[in-house]
């Protein structure tokens, strides 16, 4: 801001320097052709009534001398109260009756030059102000936002601003700042809810897995002679072993538990709002990468579901055709079938074995495709994901070289 007030005060004294220039200029040029514009229209007629005589003068042709009257012995003729000058053609005295107008013209001249200036002046000086308050102190306060967040300091919310230039970009980050603090909520309980139950589950390990240590030393040591009752041992053992795969199913079913938020709103969209989102954010990408990117033609419709989570959908379909293709094309294409519209995506050069295809959804697999890419094996099933909270679907094939991967929208009725 420091810097702005600095242009400010450079843009000020500009504006001072000019008025001062444009005066003195100004001033300079009427002192200096003061006397001189009605000297000349006296010279020339003078020299017309030399040549032709005073009747064949038009004074109307001229702008200073008004009248112009021949000396007649009368003394009337040198008391004119107007400004006038005396000039002598042919041996004969002339008085040339002449209107200093040309003094309230510059005046005028000066005045207005002064009143545009002023005007301009008064334009820049509120341009200047209205950039402070409405667009750079709005900035100013949000010049530590990033900062704060990225230290974790979630909980101090962000003063809203009506600004029509901000107000909507504040209210993002704000709204930003408030979803990373509940995601953070939800992490932590997440964590709290799943160390209690790891706890609780290996505490309850320990009495099966304890009795089965006992049984197997007793039947070390011979303590059970009878069949019978090694039998019921065999049978016990067995049923602890029962307890412990039934606490390790749980262990590993609340480690597969959804940890990602899958909040999906109900409300309807166009198609060409979905598309254009998507197109409008990749094909300048793809151009960059060098890549063909085609839209084919489709034919506009309300589609049911999240907007915002639809476009998340399409965005991480793109990534990995972008990730895992070969960089020479990628088409969007819009296809209607039983009553659902389907967006397919497919891109060129697709090396994902046909056998690993039932896989892909899943959370935490990649290919053997992947590579050296990096990835966390989490696009494809938040796809799936979320496609099903919004009463969809998404489903890949192979072709020939290419994949496609297709999600299915409802249609709005």
């Amino acid at each position: 801001m420091k810097s702005y007030d600095k242009i400010f005060a450079a843009v000020m004294a500009v504006i001072i320097l000019i008025f001062i220039g444009a005066n003195v200029g100004l001033r300079s040029l009427e002192n200096g052709n003061a006397g001189r514009p009605y000297r000349v229209e006296a010279n020339r007629i003078s020299l017309a009534i030399e040549q032709n005589g005073l009747d064949y003068v038009d004074l109307s042709e001229y702008s200073y001398v008004k009248q112009i009257e021949k000396y007649n012995g009368e003394e009337a003729f040198f008391s004119c109260e107007s400004d006038y000058l005396i000039r002598e053609i042919d041996g004969a005295l002339y008085r040339f009756d002449y209107s200093r107008d040309s003094e309230s013209i510059s005046r005028s001249y000066l005045y207005a030059v002064n009143g545009i200036l002023a005007v301009m002046s008064l334009m820049i000086i509120v341009v200047l102000v209205f950039l402070r308050r409405k667009i750079l102190l709005p900035f100013e306060r949000l010049a530590d936002v990033p900062y704060e967040l990225a230290k974790g300091n979630l909980t101090s919310p962000i003063k809203e601003s009506k600004s029509r230039f901000f107000g909507k970009f504040i209210w993002g980050v704000d709204l930003l700042r408030e979803n990373m603090e509940q995601q953070k909520q939800r992490e932590l309980a997440l964590q709290k809810s799943k160390k209690t139950l790891l706890l609780s589950l290996s505490h309850d390990i320990k009495t099966p897995l304890s009795a089965i240590k006992l049984y197997a030393k007793a039947l070390a040591k011979g303590l059970y002679t009878d069949m019978a009752k090694q039998q019921r041992i065999a049978e016990h053992i067995n049923e602890k072993a029962d307890e412990i795969e039934d606490f390790v199913s749980q262990i590993i079913s609340a480690s597969r538990e959804d940890f990602l938020n899958f909040e999906v709103k109900e409300e309807e969209f166009y198609l060409s709002e979905l598309v254009n989102n998507v197109a409008g954010y990749y094909r300048e990408k793809l151009a960059l990468i060098k890549t063909d990117f085609f839209v084919e033609k489709y034919s506009d419709c309300l589609l049911k579901g999240d907007l915002d989570r639809s476009t998340e959908v399409l965005q991480n379909i793109m990534e990995n055709a972008i990730k895992y293709g070969d960089g020479r094309s990628i088409i969007l294409s819009v296809y209607e079938e039983e009553g659902c519209k389907l967006i397919a995506i497919k891109n060129s050069g697709c090396k994902l074995p046909e056998a690993e295809l039932p896989h892909i959804f899943e959370s935490f697999w990649r290919g053997s495709n992947a590579g050296n890419s990096k990835g966390s094996g989490l696009g494809l099933y938040i796809c799936r994901q979320l496609m099903r909270k919004m009463g969809g679907e998404v489903f890949a094939k192979v072709q020939e070289d290419a994949m496609i991967v297709t999600a299915v929208f409802g249609k709005a009725m």
